[in-house]
């Protein structure tokens, strides 16, 4: 099979698998959406949807947030981790929205990556999920599977996005990162995978991939 054919495979049996797509982080706007987003940094989604009606209670838009201290936002979402980084970036950004954009989070990559605390991942995430803006954020799923299926080398995730935006059609990145995050988890996890369940790699994937599996499984 060529690129584009595998491409191809990936693309048609993930719309079999998923033909509705759930969002994976709870939200109701771009704001507790770009929240959720930053919290799920090193933390999972299940985790951050338990923690974020906590905190989305007392601010669920930055004029709210901004009256409460840093202090008080880290010790709501101490359990997400990393939380006295998160609680200034969730304050500081919450600051710049009020000042320089009138409480609104902005639709542009530049702006969006100018706020504390946000990287490129977490705009792409927002431009893609709040504002239907094509952009294919990669995460650890997305970066596994894009080099077992051998449509990317693995080298970092910026050259796995670089690799997704020029295979796959750009009218289908905002369905396709989220399917494929699903099926990642699902049927192609980093730990405890079987092969067996998992038809794209097991069809398409990368042969020193499939030689390893089969070796650890002797």
């Amino acid at each position: 099979m060529t690129k584009q054919e595998r491409a191809t495979f990936v693309i048609n049996t993930l719309k079999e698998y998923y033909p509705e797509i759930p969002i994976p982080l709870d939200h109701k706007n771009a704001y507790t959406l770009l929240i959720a987003v930053l919290l799920s940094a090193q933390c999972t989604d299940v985790r951050v949807n338990q923690i974020t009606p906590l905190l989305f209670a007392k601010a669920d838009n930055p004029y709210d947030m901004v009256k409460l201290s840093v202090e008080e936002i880290k010790e709501i979402i101490k359990p997400c981790g990393l939380s006295p980084m998160k609680s200034k970036g969730i304050y500081g950004l919450s600051q710049i929205l009020i000042e320089k954009h009138n409480g609104e989070v902005p639709q542009s990559f530049e702006a969006l990556e100018e706020l504390p605390a946000v990287g490129h991942k977490t705009a792409s995430v927002v431009m893609s999920q709040a504002f239907g803006i094509p952009a294919f954020p990669v995460d650890t799923h997305i970066h596994r599977l894009m080099y077992r299926w051998n449509l990317s080398n693995g080298k970092n995730v910026q050259q796995t996005e670089k690799d997704a935006k020029a295979i796959f059609p750009r009218n289908l990145w905002n369905e396709l990162h989220l399917q494929i995050i699903w099926y990642g988890r699902e049927y192609s996890p980093a730990r405890g995978w079987d092969l067996e369940k998992d038809i794209i790699t097991k069809t398409i994937g990368r042969k020193s991939v499939l030689d390893e599996y089969y070796k650890m499984k002797k």
